[in-house]
């Protein structure tokens, strides 16, 4: 027997609710007391309803199918493959490997893992066609889902120069690709960079689009997913709309295309609010951060360890990275319900908005020559570094805290003898086509005081 709960109840509407909260407030003034203005000037209120939704909006996340990633870094080859084979017996559902160099014998990365219920992301940092190839045969082979993590566009952002190809550009290499490989996915967006780097949300999601639609334009076929990779920050409720976001608007863009693949988000927690003194606090931070990564529809997963700022890899902290997604899937059930955000008005709104004002932003790349070009002529640099700079000004003014380093910090901590890492940004003094868009820390001009008054 259906039977509304709420029918004896009439509707508050959103006048009555707001001459309330006035009543309470005693005189204060609503606009200046509980209206905040978010960086991407999207003015946040102190209470959502069905008035704040125009329209409906339609998008699938399925947090029921979330991976968690374990990411190696291919050095010793022998010892990858152990770490690997430990990581999927200890909870890890994908793998990344970061690949250093085309000399690496990717078949025997290969041979011992069970590629029939895992996820494989492979990180290059070069382009070779014949080393995609033989992934590719392998992929076919053994019917394995494996996504070749490629994005030359991405290595100019980053790097100031494209990878180094014997064709005459990396957009003839990818062109080859699409015609000679079948089983694999290749092109990849470096959605992080521009997180890391501190632009807004709002030119994360513009920005990556615009990326992507470089891609479309200059590939022939693009048959398989495109792999985004993102970095979540601890701003929760907006980062959950983020990849929402993200999704609706892909599929907007690809569809002129003919694309009707959805895209796969693999997602990371930021660098950009983690720190080196009261480092535990970091994995609250990651915590959260991988949740609103779950609620937001992430396809997969790759926790930071909280200590990956100054230790080298360690299994005590992949370890712990790793545990805080298996308790959030398996004792916080993050993953029994999909589509878990539907229906907050809060979370529906931001979504809205943010996929309004990227949308917008988005046209104004395309309307000045696409994303290459303003990438080419440093005005994505210019944009991303002046939001930024507000940012760390209000993090150096307190206004944006960091516990533990900007707000009730401990005197005593000592981190000199610690660091088997440079945790601060790298000056590499080399020619470069373009000034790169350099990835920073807020914390990292408090963090070097204090490190040199130790």
């Amino acid at each position: 027997m259906d039977q509304n709960l709420f029918e004896d109840f009439s509707p508050v509407s959103t006048k009555l609710w707001k001459q309330k909260i006035q009543f309470e407030l005693n005189g204060a003034d609503y606009n200046e007391t509980l209206i905040w203005n978010s960086p991407e000037e999207i003015k946040v209120k102190p209470f959502y309803d069905r008035e704040d939704l125009s329209k409906k909006l339609h998008v699938t996340t399925k947090a029921s199918q979330f991976r968690i990633c374990q990411n190696i870094f291919v050095f010793d080859l022998e010892k990858s493959i152990k770490k690997a084979l430990d990581s999927l017996n200890r909870g890890a559902e994908s793998i990344r490997f970061t690949i250093p160099e085309s000399t690496i014998d990717v078949a025997k990365i290969l041979e011992k893992l069970p590629l029939e219920r895992i996820v494989i992301y492979f990180h290059f940092n070069f382009l070779s066609i014949d080393f995609v190839k033989k992934i590719d045969a392998i992929a076919k082979e053994k019917k394995a889902t494996i996504y070749c993590i490629l994005d030359p566009i991405g290595q100019l952002a980053k790097e100031g120069n494209w990878y180094n190809t014997p064709e005459k550009n990396n957009f003839d290499a990818l062109n080859i690709l699409t015609k000679e490989t079948k089983s694999i996915s290749f092109i990849s967006i470096n959605s992080g960079l521009y997180q890391n780097a501190g632009a807004t949300i709002v030119q994360q999601i513009a920005y990556s689009l615009a990326h992507a639609n470089e891609y479309f334009n200059r590939i022939t076929t693009i048959n398989n997913p495109i792999v985004f990779q993102i970095s979540v920050g601890s701003n929760y409720f907006f980062e959950i709309a983020k990849l929402r976001a993200f999704r609706i608007l892909f599929n907007i863009i690809a569809k002129e295309y003919n694309h009707n693949l959805d895209c796969h988000l693999l997602v990371t927690p930021t660098k950009r609010n983690k720190t080196i003194y009261d480092y535990n606090v970091n994995m609250l931070r990651t915590t959260t951060e991988c949740m609103g990564a779950i609620l937001g529809g992430a396809n997969a997963i790759a926790n930071l360890p909280y200590d990956s700022l100054y230790h080298k890899d360690n299994e005590f902290g992949d370890r712990i990275a790793r545990n805080q997604l298996l308790i959030l899937k398996n004792e916080s059930y993050f993953d029994k319900v999909d589509n878990p955000a539907d229906g907050s008005y809060y979370i529906e709104s931001l979504t809205q908005q943010l996929a309004e004002k990227s949308l917008i932003l988005f046209k104004n790349l395309e309307t000045n020559g696409g994303f290459l070009k303003q990438l080419n002529e440093g005005v994505i640099k210019r944009k991303i570094q002046e939001s930024a700079d507000a940012e760390q000004n209000l993090f150096d003014s307190g206004k944006e805290t960091l516990l533990g380093t900007n707000k009730h910090p401990n005197p005593n901590d000592r981190m000199k003898g610690d660091l088997e890492l440079f945790p601060f940004v790298k000056i590499k003094p080399r020619k470069t086509l373009i000034t790169p868009i350099i990835e920073k820390r807020l914390a990292e001009k408090l963090e070097q005081e204090r490190l040199s008054n130790e």
